[in-house]
């Protein structure tokens, strides 16, 4: 049995001390290859360094939404520089995400909520545009901003394939990214006993269309929750998503490694 975590943050400062051990733990734990995605340009370069350093780390460049105020203007150039390295496999994390507008922090107002709105739009454009001149997936960030984000999209259909990562809901969404061409990925969540709705969701999907992360070092899974998050705990959002679908462990594992190993070109 073999597993990929989809989506990992391995250059987090809680992984500094222990990086090794714990890539290490992964690969013992059957999961034999992880993306690491970058949030600024600068952990970028980082992010390619650690993919250089380890065979089974794969890459992806961007810019998070939440970071969209201080990236460059032109941010797709740097990212198109970056997008060269022969273990970039995908552009992200990328997207939109309202939950953080100005308008609901003290002081913000309308105005400062559309132009942060027009930002992050900017800034995810251009790695969508990216994405689709190079042909490589693109790792979306949603939060709050569903049908703008959708609606976006949805002007480049047949033209990229991606993956909306840490998916929580509603199945409204699923459907309409399933429409569009792109993938879902489980996090810890799906292991929560809060979460019922998204376990449902998760048994009603083509399971070819799913895939797991860790999104490490946030959201660890049921039983280790509460502490950092890492790659080797895939394997418990693996057990979840088999338990709520009623098959074993190795079919979920297979058919989820076999999706995340064709949609990012990784052997």
């Amino acid at each position: 049995m073999t597993l990929v975590d989809t989506h990992a943050h391995l250059t987090d400062p809680r992984f500094r001390d222990d990086l090794d051990a714990v890539v290490q733990r992964a690969t013992e734990a059957d999961v034999s290859a992880i993306l690491s995605l970058a949030t600024t340009l600068e952990d970028c370069e980082a992010t390619l360094k650690l993919a250089e350093r380890f065979p089974q780390v794969y890459a992806a460049v961007g810019v998070h939404p939440n970071h969209a105020a201080e990236a460059p203007e032109d941010a797709g150039a740097a990212l198109a520089e970056f997008a060269r390295h022969p273990k970039v496999v995908a552009i992200g994390e990328t997207g939109m995400d309202y939950h953080y507008l100005p308008g609901r922090q003290h002081g913000g107002t309308v105005a400062d909520d559309a132009a942060s709105k027009a930002r992050q739009r900017d800034l995810f454009v251009q790695q969508l545009e990216l994405a689709a001149r190079l042909d490589k997936p693109v790792v979306i960030h949603e939060r709050e901003c569903a049908d703008d984000l959708l609606g976006l999209l949805a002007s480049y259909r047949g033209r990229l394939r991606g993956v909306f990562h840490c998916f929580g809901g509603p199945p409204e969404v699923a459907r309409r990214a399933l429409d569009l061409g792109f993938h879902v990925s489980f996090t810890g969540m799906l292991t929560f006993k809060r979460t019922a709705a998204l376990r449902e969701l998760a048994v009603q999907l083509p399971l070819d269309r799913a895939m797991l992360e860790t999104d490490s070092p946030y959201m660890a899974p049921e039983p280790h929750r509460g502490k950092r998050c890492e790659p080797a705990w895939v394997v418990e959002i693996a057990k979840a998503l088999a338990a709520a679908r009623g098959v074993p462990l190795e079919a979920v594992a297979r058919e989820t490694t076999e999706t995340a190993r064709h949609l990012f070109g990784i052997h």
